[in-house]
C-alpha cells in the first residue's frame, strides 16, 4: 500500500525501518505524552511487528505506514495511519506520529495528514475520521483544528494524565465537513 504527496510516500512498513522506528521511539521527546507501560523498548517492538501485520490483512481494517521522502524512501520520517475504532462502522481514527527531529518541519504533518484524510473518505468512503490526543499535546490540537476538526469530547484520561493536570481530548471530522473545507 502507497500513497503518494508532493514530498513523501507513506508506504507500509518494511524490515529495514525497524531499527530507525525502534531509535525514534526511543527518544526522550517522543516519550514525554506516554505511560512508562507505553514507552518501553518492548512495546515499541510489538507495534512494529502489528504493523507489519495490518499490512497482509485481507480485508484490510488498519493501516499504519511509514512516512518516508519520495528522494530518499530509506529515510523514516515517522508514521502515520487510519485504524479502525471498535464499533463504529464508517468511522476511523486517524494518527500521526512524526520522529521528533522533524517536528515542526514545513508542514509535514499537514501534508500527510491531509493524504489521509483523502484517502479516508474518498477510497475507504468513511463517514467520519477522528483522533484523541492529551491535553497538553498543542501540535496536534493545532492541526486538527486546521483541517476543521470539532472538539467531540474531553475526558479525565487515566491517572497518569490526571496527575499532570491533562486531559484526553478528543476530535472528530465528518466528509461532508471536509469535502466543504477541501473545495473551498
Amino acid at each position: 500500500m502507497e500513497i503518494v504527496t508532493k514530498r513523501f510516500l507513506l508506504r507500509d512498513f518494511i524490515d529495514s525501518d525497524r531499527v530507525p522506528f525502534l531509535e525514534y521511539q526511543a527518544d526522550p521527546r517522543n516519550l514525554t505524552f506516554y505511560t512508562p507501560a507505553e514507552s518501553s523498548p518492548d512495546r515499541s517492538a510489538y507495534l512494529f511487528e502489528l504493523f507489519q501485520a495490518w499490512a497482509s490483512e485481507n480485508p484490510r481494517r488498519n493501516y499504519q505506514l511509514a512516512i518516508v521522502p519520495q528522494q530518499a524512501p530509506q529515510t523514516l520520517l515517522g508514521c502515520c495511519g487510519l485504524r479502525e475504532l471498535s464499533g463504529k462502522s464508517g468511522e476511523m481514527e486517524l494518527g500521526i506520529e512524526l520522529a521528533p527531529n522533524y517536528w515542526g518541519r514545513y508542514g509535514y504533518a499537514i501534508e500527510v495528514g491531509r493524504s489521509l484524510l483523502d484517502y479516508g473518505f474518498r477510497e475507504l468512503n468513511l463517514a467520519a475520521i477522528s483522533g484523541s490526543t492529551i491535553s497538553a499535546n498543542v501540535r496536534v490540537e493545532r492541526l486538527a483544528a486546521w483541517f476543521g476538526a470539532e472538539v467531540v469530547a474531553i475526558d479525565p484520561g487515566s491517572a497518569w494524565m490526571s496527575a499532570r493536570g491533562w486531559s484526553e481530548v478528543t476530535w472528530r471530522i465528518s466528509r461532508a465537513r471536509w469535502e466543504s473545507r477541501v473545495a473551498v
